[in-house]
């Protein structure tokens, strides 16, 4: 018998209990979100565990360069997949240039590091390369099949649109309303078809994106309560992270879905824009 044949009686076994759908479901979510979890366990850990010689944030630093090597020594991650991590990587630094610059301060961090550019530790990439890993080991993970996806030029478009609302709201009005607005008319007739054991389910992209969103939310509450970034209004005293956030991630997630979409389509070449 082989290791993926076992793997997938274990699951069969699982899927016979009680629940078993849903329980076969959250273990394929978790191990689809293994490079956030292992993330986010780092991130708690070094808030309770104070460790030598270096600063928390380029512990974090270095701790998310192992995962990720781990990850890809173990075949756990796919080159392609990596691709993905290192493109969201680069898009969420560049957002946290701008959003924490001294002109701007949506948020700040508040201990020091060495592996930094500008204020803005190097390890905080990480935190968006999470979720664009997460998208695209779910994508694999659960076979993603689509059935009434838009144009691929319509979601570039809403991509650059949103990407560049996250830096020009601060200049001119907010667009957000309305990007709610465009991704409802983007994606609504889009449905989502996953295999969570060996049978397909399906789910409308939209509540699949808002569902998203939320649990990211939910990590992103986690990290403010350790002090890894916090918020002007959370400086003082901690509370929870505001829903307005929760819609920029919904917003960020849908770059990230589209990031990985694109990297889908160049890869097998079978359908045009």
């Amino acid at each position: 018998m082989t290791k993926i044949s076992q793997k997938q009686l274990l699951l069969d076994r699982i899927y016979n209990w009680p629940g078993g759908v849903l329980w076969v479901f959250i273990i394929r979510q978790a191990w689809a979100a293994i490079f956030a979890g292992l993330l986010l366990g780092a991130i708690i850990f070094t808030n309770f565990v104070h460790l030598p010689w270096l600063s928390r944030y380029d512990w974090l630093f270095i701790f998310a360069i192992l995962i990720q090597l781990l990850l890809l020594a173990t075949k756990l991650e796919r080159p392609r997949e990596v691709i993905t991590i290192l493109l969201f990587h680069l898009v969420g630094l560049g957002m946290e240039l701008f959003k924490t610059s001294e002109g701007i301060g949506s948020w700040s961090y508040p201990g020091d590091a060495f592996f930094r550019i500008a204020t803005v530790p190097l390890f905080s990439g990480f935190m968006y390369a999470a979720v664009g890993s997460y998208m695209a080991r779910a994508w694999r993970v659960m076979d993603f099949e689509f059935t009434h996806y838009p144009r691929r030029l319509y979601t570039i478009i809403f991509a650059v649109l949103v990407y560049s609302n996250f830096f020009t709201h601060h200049f001119i009005y907010d667009f957000r309303y309305i990007l709610f607005v465009c991704m409802f008319l983007i994606y609504r007739r889009t449905v989502i078809y996953y295999r969570v054991n060996r049978r397909q389910h399906s789910m409308p992209m939209l509540l699949a994106a808002l569902l998203t969103a939320f649990f990211i939310w939910i990590a992103e509450n986690i990290a403010t309560f350790t002090k890894t970034w916090l918020y002007p209004s959370q400086l003082e005293q901690w509370h929870v992270v505001s829903l307005g956030k929760y819609g920029s991630w919904l917003l960020l997630m849908a770059i990230s879905f589209i990031m990985i979409d694109l990297l889908h389509y160049m890869y097998n070449k079978k359908r045009t824009l």
